[in-house]
């Protein structure tokens, strides 16, 4: 007996005596939404990716804003960003490279999904092109409570598919074959998410 026929026949033995009663595949994940508080469980899993969120109110958003920032000198602001930022640069279609060299950058969401933590950014007016989201350092993302939804099946329902989108789940990070995690590696190291109370 080869090896082969000695493999396949362990396999078909083990389903000789396997139970083969019909039981359907559970389809409720499509439609299913978490129970519970879909804002805190958004800042549970954000927080779980390593991203620092900053919880505020329309008020006290400014002063946030500016302490997410720090002491940033150069910051990518996208057409339709309504507040102003210290150290303003607004997006004139600048390269990698030239998006390389300032601190940080800041932008809208389009939504975020609760069950994931993560941002979705459509590339509507104060979110910018997607490069502006990826390339500097810091990525500082304004995002109102009303707009997480529970699930991915109601972030798709929400979303144009006829627009660009870049979804973010935590900073940029990667792992080498050791599994030691190194952030920024494709991306923003730090994700900063500043969660206004509507």
């Amino acid at each position: 007996m080869s090896a082969r026929e000695e493999i396949l026949g362990r396999v078909r033995s083990a389903l000789a005596s396997a139970d083969r009663s019909e039981t359907p595949v559970p389809r409720g994940y499509r439609s299913s939404v978490p129970s519970g508080d879909v804002v805190e469980l958004f800042a549970e899993r954000l927080v779980d990716y390593r991203a620092e969120l900053t919880r505020c109110t329309p008020d006290t958003l400014p002063e946030a804003l500016a302490s997410a920032l720090g002491p940033s000198e150069a910051v990518l602001v996208p057409d339709g960003f309504p507040w102003a930022v210290p150290g303003a640069v607004p997006d004139t279609g600048q390269s990698a490279a030239e998006l390389d060299r300032l601190d940080a950058v800041v932008t809208l969401a389009a939504l975020a999904i609760a069950t994931t933590g993560t941002i979705v950014l459509d590339h509507g007016p104060g979110q910018g092109r997607r490069a502006v989201s990826l390339v500097p350092d810091r990525h500082v993302c304004v995002l109102r409570t009303d707009q997480i939804v529970p699930g991915v099946p109601q972030a798709v329902a929400a979303l144009s598919p006829g627009h660009p989108q870049t979804w973010i789940s935590g900073p940029s990070a990667t792992s080498d074959i050791e599994l030691n995690r190194v952030e920024g590696v494709h991306g923003p190291r730090t994700l900063h998410v500043l969660l206004v109370s509507s």
